[in-house]
């Protein structure tokens, strides 16, 4: 699943430091402008607790959950979509991803420096979204020079393609992202081959010092207040506390320093799981005594193409998915209850495969 989110913001917001405690992939962090210049790619682990209770009724050798891919991109600064710092080459590596993980600072910190000198999280959102709505902007009105010739000679389907860009040109220069456009079924894919930087969903992560970690500072509650007008989500986060917890091995250690911090779990377990749900992803499991896995898929595959993740094999000789839930297989006992009480059924191409089930695959090659 090629899937890719990437992490994005104003230098020294943050970004590398909570992209090394999610991938351990030793990205450079500094505090000066355009540390990252190259993106920085890690596979993030996505912490799923049902793996665990699959593992209470089916002994397995090992566990393997599924996984996130994270970029981290340079710094961006007022002007890139006109080529201010690294705009250019910033604009195109968010293009390259499906979502927007955009880190804004919410901490007070004289040692560490702010482009535009004070603290004001919500100013932030504004220079990075206005970039890219900037970019869109342009790439909107390019892209139409060439479709209004075609509309001028009587092609249908171009007159079509110039009313949405027409209308995209609108909201764009009302400062709204093209994602906050009311696109029907048959505009929404002329939206999509535009591959605008604004249509890409966006979490934020708000990246608080220790103090924010239990109550939300008024940093934290302006974003969210933003986020619930935007219909974005929002994930709290201390980045350098995640990168000290990260480097502790010992898992009683680790929960130790937890329960110190009167927090749950980590704050990346949060924002991995949040990162997966912001692509549009799910899970189905398999369970054996070899291994029990997480897989996954788009909201909406089909039984033969989920089988197809595991081996392009599976899916062309597709036959039928065995499939349980794991309430049922807990309630059960293990697989042989399951079929003794009718739980184990039996689907076939056209089932769509729901987050959460526990799947064998019946196929011929």
């Amino acid at each position: 699943m090629a899937l890719q989110a990437g992490i994005v913001g104003l230098p020294n917001v943050g970004k590398s430091t909570l992209f090394n405690a999610l991938t351990a992939a030793g990205a450079l962090a500094a505090n000066y402008p355009f540390a990252t210049i190259e993106p920085n790619t890690g596979i993030v682990s996505v912490p799923d607790p049902r793996l665990a209770e699959i593992n209470r009724i089916i002994e397995t050798q090992k566990i393997l959950p599924a996984t996130v891919e994270i970029l981290d991109i340079a710094g961006l600064v007022r002007g890139a979509s006109k080529g201010e710092g690294l705009g250019n080459q910033f604009l195109g590596h968010i293009r390259a991803v499906d979502a927007i993980l955009q880190v804004v600072r919410c901490f007070e910190n004289a040692d560490i420096t702010h482009v535009d000198g004070d603290i004001d999280p919500l100013r932030d959102i504004d220079t990075i979204e206005t970039e890219l709505i900037y970019a869109d902007l342009a790439s909107v009105e390019k892209r139409l020079e060439r479709i209004r010739k075609l509309a001028k000679s009587g092609d249908a389907e171009a007159k079509k393609s110039v009313e949405v860009g027409d209308r995209l040109i609108e909201l764009l220069s009302e400062g709204r992202p093209a994602r906050a456009g009311d696109w029907d079924e048959a505009e929404a894919p002329f939206v999509r081959e535009m591959q605008l930087l604004t249509s890409k969903p966006v979490l934020y992560v708000c990246n608080v010092d220790e103090d924010g970690l239990t109550e939300d500072n008024a940093f934290v509650t302006a974003v969210r207040e933003k986020a619930a007008a935007d219909g974005a989500g929002v994930v709290v986060i201390c980045a350098q506390i995640e990168s000290e917890i990260s480097e502790i091995e010992d898992p009683e250690e680790r929960a130790a320093f937890l329960d110190d911090l009167g927090l749950p779990e980590p704050g990346l377990a949060v924002l991995a799981r949040a990162t997966y749900e912001l692509l549009g992803l799910q899970t189905y499991f398999t369970a054996g005594p070899k291994e029990i896995r997480a897989w996954t898929i788009r909201e909406g595959t089909k039984a033969p193409q989920a089988a197809g993740v595991i081996h392009s094999d599976f899916e062309k000789g597709f036959i039928r998915a065995e499939v349980y839930t794991i309430p049922d297989l807990i309630a059960c006992g293990g697989e042989a209850g399951l079929k003794s009480a009718g739980k184990l059924r039996l689907e076939g191409k056209e089932y769509v495969v729901q987050d959460g089930d526990v799947m064998h695959f019946r196929f011929n090659v």
